[in-house]
Order: structure tokens, then sequence, then C-alpha cells
């Protein structure tokens, strides 16, 4: 097919065929067709949408486009979990060795941070020595050792997702629902799992800042990664509030160590049992959540999630000993606070803002080629709701030499609200 009548029929909203699909992703991958059409496309695609017979086809079509996992010949259930991002969402770290000692094996592609969300591979990059740049026979080793493996995208898997996503970051075209779920469900089905949970944050903090918007998104992941032959339950979790207490990337690295085990905040373990909870029902080793949920929970209290965790660091060239003992962890001690600029109720307004504070500190990418200062980053003193004096410490600030310091505070600022007014409270799950 001419590149121009694809790119003609999504223009005027038409339905991409198979052939149409097909022709496109393979002459993009190829370099074949330039990015400017590739864009234009794109751009019919963000605007008209896609149904889900199309969607699925383009999903395939960019799973196809590379290599793909196959474990077939690893006996156990396959199983992975992805958010969509967010301030301080670590849930993968403690959530993958917690699944793993439970029977299932967790094959986990995961991303880095850029823009306002953190990445997991630069959070388990800032244990001393961790590699996540496997290549895919070490991925399957360290899956086969310990039940699970953190790794990033190959150059091989699934390139036309790796291309597109460089090409929408640019362009403006990132928050598009089908983009966005044929991008996650591409890179998960690679993987050869038999099962999926999928996290999609709403709130400010989040992609998709509207909650409907995100219901929108969990319907259509669901409906497709089902269409391509996997099981999926998704999850509608709030982001109008950090997860944790923490953000940043050593300093989230600790906070997950204490999940595994048996501590940490209430909200990063709720959301640990819960998914890993479904993940273990997905795959039938729990009849049923509550009994998943219990078995995860059990994992992270009497050690074995942590166990795993300190084998695989070792396998992917990182220091176990370094778990051991918060201070091997890079967790600057360089540390300010921000205080409160009213007397009043605390809460969250805008928390991009958050995000951006972390990458004014050094601990985020405003380019993908930026590097990242791992020791940098936030710890949230008080919890939405609360009564506060003014000048009272609301966030310590973990910086290095000043870089970004009095930026960050502004954009902190920017961030919250301090009122008289009580703050909605959202749960921390809607759906």
């Amino acid at each position: 097919m001419d590149v121009r009548e694809i790119l003609q029929m999504k223009r005027d909203g038409g339905t991409l065929s198979e052939d149409a699909i097909q022709t496109f992703l393979t002459g993009y991958v190829a370099g074949d067709i330039p990015d400017y059409q590739a864009s234009a496309l794109l751009m019919g695609i963000f605007i008209h949408g896609m149904g889900d017979a199309e969607l699925t086809q383009w999903t395939l079509g960019m799973l196809n486009s590379g290599e793909r996992f196959d474990f077939s010949d690893i006996d156990g259930p396959k199983v992975d979990k992805h958010s969509t991002g967010g301030i301080g969402d670590k849930v993968s770290i403690p959530l993958a060795p917690a699944v793993a000692a439970c029977g299932a094996y967790v094959p986990m592609i995961s991303g880095r941070g850029l823009g306002h969300t953190g990445g997991t591979l630069d959070k388990l990059e800032s244990i001393p020595g961790f590699r996540t740049g496997l290549e895919p026979d070490e991925f399957r080793s360290v899956l086969k050792a310990t039940g699970f493996a953190m790794g990033g995208q190959t150059e091989t898997l699934v390139p036309a997702d790796r291309k597109l996503y460089a090409l929408r970051d640019v362009t403006g075209l990132i928050e598009s629902i089908p983009l966005i779920t044929s991008s996650i469900l591409s890179k998960k089905l690679a993987e050869g799992i038999d099962a999926l949970v999928l996290d999609v944050k709403f709130g400010s903090g989040a992609f998709l800042t509207d909650p409907q918007r995100g219901a929108d998104l969990a319907k259509a992941m669901a409906t497709i990664a089902k269409q391509c032959g996997v099981n999926a339950t998704v999850f509608q979790t709030n982001m109008e509030r950090p997860l944790g207490l923490t953000a940043g990337n050593g300093i989230e690295i600790v906070e997950s160590l204490d999940c595994m085990k048996g501590g940490g905040p209430s909200d990063l373990r709720d959301l640990v049992t819960l998914q890993g909870g479904e993940m273990l029902r997905l795959v039938g080793l729990a009849e049923n959540l509550e009994v998943g949920r219990k078995k995860i929970a059990a994992s992270l209290d009497d050690g074995s999630a942590f166990e795993r965790f300190q084998k695989l660091t070792e396998l992917q060239g990182g220091d176990p000993g370094s778990l051991e003992c918060a201070d091997e962890i890079p967790v600057s001690d360089e540390v300010d606070h921000l205080g409160s600029p009213a007397a009043g109720l605390f809460s969250w307004a805008d928390l991009r803002n958050v995000g951006r504070a972390v990458g004014a500190l050094g601990g985020g990418r405003a380019r993908v080629e930026d590097t990242i200062d791992p020791s940098v980053g936030l710890r949230f003193l008080v919890t939405e709701g609360e009564r506060v004096e003014r000048d009272q410490p609301l966030v310590q600030i973990h910086h290095r030499d000043g870089r970004g310091l009095e930026q960050a505070k502004q954009l902190l600022l920017r961030g919250l609200v301090v009122s008289e007014e009580a703050p909605e409270i959202k749960p921390l799950v809607i759906g």
C-alpha cells in the first residue's frame, strides 16, 4: 500500500485494515517510512481513536515487530504487572519478589522515568552495581533462578514501540488511550506471560488525570489483552497524592526494602498485597483475591520476598549486602525542609509539580539522555487532611550541593495547599 493512502484513511476517521497496519509498522521499523509521515498517522489516531478490532491488530502488529520471549520451557505460571506511573509509585519493586516467593514467575520489563514520573529501572540502578540491561539469555537465567527478573526493553523487543514512543514524546502525543494501550500491552505480551495486572492511575500525578478517562483506558486495556489471549485485571488507583512517603530513586529503594521486610507505609503495602494477590488468583495459585492477598502479605512478613530480592540483586550484578543497611543505598545527607506557608489543613493540589521538584534536584529527566542523581529526593512529613502550623516542616528535601533546591521549593509550594477548607480525600482504589 502507498503510505499516503494509509495517512489519508486515518486523517478522515477511517479504520485501518490489517494490511495497512502491517505495511506501516514494518516500513517504519525498517526505516523506510520517515518520522514526519509516522507523526501524521499518530496524530490521526490521537484525534480519531481506534475501534477494538483495529486496536487489537495494531497492538499485535507492534508485538510482532521484533523478537518476543518464549518461556514455555519454564514449568510454572507466568504473570506480570504494569502501572501507568506516578509520584512515589514503587509497587513493582517489592511486588515482583513477593509474587515469585508464592510460586509464580514474573518476567518484568520496566521503563525509565521521563517527565514528572519516576522509573523502576532508575530506582533499581540506585543499588550499587545493579544492572538492568540484561540480554535475553541472561534474563531467562535470572528468571529461572529466582522466579522473577527485572530488566529493560532490549533493542530487538518490540522495536516499533521504542521508536513510536520516542516520537510521541516529542510531538505531544503521549495522552492517547489507543496509543497508551498498544504501547503497554505490546511490551507485556512480548514477555510470554499467561496473565497481567494493570494499575491505571488517576489524579493530578497521573498521565490521565480524569478518573473517567482512566476508566476508559482500563476498559480498553482489559478488552485488548483478552482479545490477544491474555487474562487481565485492571485497577484504578489514586495519584491525587504520592504513594508512600518518599519520591526519588535511592530513597524509594529504602522504602521498598522496608516493605519487603514487612514494614513500610500502609498504602504501599495495600497495593502490593492487592495487585500481587490478584496476580496469584489469575494464574490459579490462589482460589480468590483475599487468599492471594494473605499469601503475598505472608511473603513480606516472613522475609521470603526479601530473600528473593537479595538473590536477584546478586545475579544482576548488585551487592546484596547493601540491602541489609539503608546507609549503603545512596540517599544524600544534605537535607533542607519546606515549611508550611500558613496554618491550616494540608492537601496536595498538583502532583506534577512534586515530580518536577524531584527533577529539579537532579533526580529525574527532562530528556532521555539526561543523567540522574540517585541520592536526591523527597520525604513527605505530613498527610492529607492533617492540621499544620505556619513554618512547620512539610517535606524533607535531600539535595546535592544545593542544586535546584530553591526551584524545587517553589515547585513544591505550587503542588500543595494549606487552607481551612477540609480536602476531599479519595480512596486508594476506586475500581
